[in-house]
C-alpha cells in the first residue's frame, strides 16, 4: 500500500473508531467528567500513529513475506485439512486458539522482566479511552501479534480467516479500553468487557483479567477479578516518560527505582 493508501486508511481508522465509541464513552462513561482532550492524549495519538502507519503493518507484512519458511513445521495435509474448514468453524478455532495463546502470552508479560519491560508502556495509561488502547511499544505489537496469529498461520489457517480476526480484535481490544461501563450482569464471565479489563490497568500489576474476548481463561485459571466498582487509579507506580519518543526509549534504559507518591506494590520487573 502506497503512503497516500496509508494515511486515507488510517484517517478512517480514526474516524470509525471515533464515531463509534466517543459516543458511547459520553453515554455510559466509566469516569465521568473525563475530557475528551485529557492528559497524555497527544502521546496516545502518536501512539495509534505509529500502529497504524508502521509497526501493525509491518508485523504483517513479513508474515506474508516470510511465512512459507515456516510451512515444513506442520504437514502439508494437514495444513490443508485446516484450509478447507468452513469459514465459521475457522473462526471459532482461531478464537478459541488464540484467547489460550493470548491469556498465557499476557500472563507472561507481567512475570518476565524483559517482557514487562516493553508490556509497562501500554499499562503506563493514567486515563483510559478508546484512544490509549493504542499506547503499546513496538515491541510489544510484535510479541502480541505474533502470539496471537503465528500458531494459527503455522496449523495452516488462511490469511483471509486471520485478516478478519484481526480486525475484529482489534475493535473489541480498543472497546474494553474505552472509558465506557456497561455492566453485563451473569454474562460478564463469558464475555470481556471494559468493567473487567479496567482492574487489568490497575495499579496492582497482579489484578488479574488476562484474557480479551472471553474472560473463561480466568476463570478457569484463577485471575478472575471484577469489583462492583472501577479502580480509583490507573497506570505504574513509577513515574512515566511523557512523550512517545521517551516511552520507544525507556525499556532499553536502566531500570528506575522511583515510585509514585502513595503508590504500592508492583510487578516484578
Amino acid at each position: 500500500m502506497t503512503w497516500p493508501g496509508m494515511l486515507l486508511a488510517t484517517g478512517l481508522s480514526f474516524a470509525f473508531l471515533f464515531l463509534v465509541f466517543r459516543p458511547l464513552e459520553w453515554a455510559f462513561p466509566a469516569k465521568r467528567g473525563q475530557r475528551f482532550f485529557r492528559p497524555a492524549w497527544l502521546t496516545d495519538l502518536c501512539f495509534f500513529l505509529g500502529q497504524y502507519l508502521v509497526w501493525g503493518g509491518a508485523v504483517l507484512w513479513l508474515l506474508s513475506r516470510f511465512g512459507h519458511w515456516l510451512d515444513g513445521l506442520v504437514p502439508s495435509s494437514f495444513r490443508a485439512a485446516v484450509a478447507s474448514q468452513p469459514w465459521w468453524l475457522q473462526v471459532v478455532e482461531v478464537i478459541v486458539l488464540s484467547d489460550f495463546l493470548v491469556y498465557w502470552g499476557h500472563r507472561l508479560q507481567h512475570r518476565v522482566g524483559l517482557l514487562w519491560r516493553f508490556h509497562a508502556v501500554h499499562h503506563s495509561a493514567e486515563h483510559l479511552d478508546w484512544l490509549a488502547a493504542h499506547r503499546e511499544h513496538p515491541m510489544d505489537t510484535v510479541y502480541t501479534v505474533g502470539i496471537i496469529n503465528l500458531p494459527a498461520f503455522v496449523l495452516g489457517f488462511p490469511l483471509e480467516t486471520l485478516a478478519a480476526f484481526i480486525t475484529f480484535r482489534g475493535v473489541w481490544a480498543v472497546y474494553i479500553h474505552s472509558n465506557v461501563r456497561m455492566p453485563l450482569g451473569p454474562f460478564r464471565v463469558l464475555v470481556g468487557s471494559p468493567e473487567l479489563h479496567h482492574w487489568h490497568h490497575d495499579r496492582d500489576r497482579d489484578a488479574g483479567n488476562y484474557a480479551n474476548i472471553s474472560p473463561l481463561m480466568d476463570v478457569l485459571f484463577g485471575t478472575y477479578r471484577c469489583p462492583a466498582h472501577e479502580p480509583e487509579r490507573f497506570g505504574l507506580n513509577e513515574p512515566p516518560p511523557r512523550t512517545y519518543l521517551g516511552h520507544l526509549v525507556r525499556p532499553f534504559l536502566p531500570r528506575q527505582t522511583g515510585k509514585v507518591p502513595g503508590s504500592a506494590g508492583g510487578p516484578p520487573a
